[in-house]
């Protein structure tokens, strides 16, 4: 399943050399990091009031449809500070198997 991220993570690399006037990745690289969180955050808040309204399989569609967006806004913040969805994917990997609760405890020490 990775594999789109991995797709995804090329189509951003390769569209951040591109013209900001064709390509709304390039164009997001262009206004800067403050723009590109702006973006995850409006994002994760039409993904959060998306969730509150799921009662049907429509409202479910669109609540996959926004976090679709905030993931690929999510990626696009990480190549702009140069860091990989791969480095997610490994964090994700090492939590795996831990509690919550331990893993919440692991970082407060």
């Amino acid at each position: 399943m990775s594999d789109i991220l991995d797709q995804l993570a090329e189509v951003l690399a390769q569209r951040r050399q591109a013209s900001p006037d064709s390509s709304y990745v390039a164009s997001l690289h262009e206004k800067g990091l403050n723009k590109i969180l702006e973006k995850v955050g409006e994002e994760a808040t039409e993904t959060l009031l998306a969730a509150k309204d799921v009662t049907d399989a429509e409202s479910a569609k669109s609540l996959i449809a926004e976090t679709a967006d905030l993931w690929f806004h999510c990626m696009v913040m990480l190549s702009h500070l140069e860091l990989s969805h791969e480095d997610v994917l490994a964090e994700l990997e090492r939590r795996f198997g831990l509690s919550g609760l331990e893993e919440k405890a692991a970082r407060t020490r």
